[in-house]
């Protein structure tokens, strides 16, 4: 554990604790995608059956077990809790995000550390992470206005991928043969398609202005 990977658990643990309270406390998931969450829910799923085999730490447990269980009750409010469910623009959130899952699928088959199911399957939550924010941008891109909360939400998740990429240059520079190329080119790719959207917000709050996406 170094700083960098505190502080990037520390901002995803945020980013999740901004969107719950958007959701739990304003009763609305409005300019919020379903899909993404749906793809989030499988990659926590996939990448942490290794609770079930083995332990490293309280900590690590219990990181594993909020993001499980944030990302299952995310989905669920979006889809079945009556007032939530009302503010979730289905016409807007048409991304195919489906498409996404069965070529990260083979990818992870294809290109892996180690031919296990546990490897696979981690492999796999890997190359869909890198992708998952992609319905939510391109919904953000069509509702153009953003409110607070949810662009706080999205400026922390890529926050959180930013600092890992800190985390793993620190660690090959003071962890002796710490290579590990799938998980940095997945990393990077996700941390790039953010690009876009820190640009905008960055502007946004340097000229205090309502963040807005191009269309």
């Amino acid at each position: 554990m170094n700083i960098f990977r505190l502080a990037g658990d520390m901002t995803h643990l945020a980013s999740v604790l901004v969107l719950l309270l958007k959701i739990h406390t304003i009763k609305s998931c409005a300019g919020v995608s379903l899909k993404t969450q749906e793809l989030y829910a499988i990659v926590f799923a996939t990448r942490y059956l290794d609770i079930f085999t083995s332990f490293v730490s309280v900590y690590n447990t219990f990181m594993k077990l909020v993001f499980l269980g944030s990302s299952f009750s995310i989905v669920w409010y979006m889809r079945y809790h009556k007032a939530v469910h009302r503010t979730y623009d289905r016409e807007q959130d048409t991304f195919r995000h489906w498409f996404l899952v069965l070529p990260c699928l083979i990818l992870a088959l294809l290109i892996h550390e180690k031919f296990t199911f546990l490897e696979v399957l981690w492999t796999f939550s890997l190359y869909l992470e890198a992708v998952a924010i992609l319905p939510q941008l391109v919904l953000l891109q069509r509702t153009r206005n953003i409110d607070n909360l949810t662009g706080q939400y999205i400026f922390l998740l890529g926050g959180y991928r930013a600092l890992y990429i800190l985390n793993w240059i620190y660690r090959y520079f003071t962890e002796p043969h710490f290579v590990h190329w799938i998980t940095w080119i997945a990393g990077l790719v996700q941390t790039l398609l953010y690009a876009d959207f820190f640009y905008y917000y960055f502007l946004s709050w340097k000229n205090n202005k309502k963040l807005q996406l191009p269309a």
